[in-house]
């Protein structure tokens, strides 16, 4: 478990799987993503992320806000698989629910979860990328010290190449 000042970045409860399931069916968050997922396919990410949690002891965390125990959303540190283009790697990824939108929440969880796997990961560096249209979460990713990375970027190979969120923008931070 990780704590900030407002938030408690840990493993998922059973008692998240509602909120969980509505902040993967917004079509807000999921228009960043690629799309929803419905309750069945929230649940089995659910199960993924601890999952890897639990074997490897960090991974995709729920974001549960102190103030009033509410699950907001999530932030961690995921393998990135040979499939993409900057892979094998580890990056740090997030998503909120939109009512938590610019109250700061993505950038300290974030803070925190790269700060933790910088100091604790047998990595030299962590990634962050997201869509080049997506500017909001690029700019959480200079808020919290990552540097872009031109010469990584890429286009994502399981979007069509006509796929709005098709290209897709890098980020670094290094130990």
């Amino acid at each position: 478990m990780i704590q900030t000042e407002r938030l408690i970045l840990r493993a998922y409860r059973e008692d998240d799987r509602p909120d969980f399931a509505a902040l993967n069916g917004d079509p807000r968050v999921g228009e960043w993503l690629g799309g929803t997922l419905d309750r069945a396919g929230s649940d089995a990410l659910l199960d993924r992320f601890n999952a890897h949690i639990a074997e490897h002891g960090w991974g995709a965390w729920a974001v549960e806000r102190k103030s009033d125990g509410r699950l907001i959303g999530m932030t961690g540190l995921a393998p990135v698989s040979e499939a993409l283009p900057v892979g094998p790697a580890v990056e740090i990824e997030w998503r909120f629910i939109a009512r938590a939108w610019g109250k700061g929440y993505a950038t300290e969880a974030a803070s925190v979860a790269l700060a933790w796997g910088l100091a604790n990961l047998d990595v030299p560096e962590i990634l962050a990328f997201t869509a080049d249209t997506n500017l909001a979460s690029q700019a959480v990713m200079r808020k919290i010290g990552m540097v872009a990375d031109p010469s990584r970027d890429f286009d994502h190979p399981r979007l069509a190449a006509d796929h709005p969120l098709n290209r897709h923008v890098v980020y670094v931070a290094r130990k």
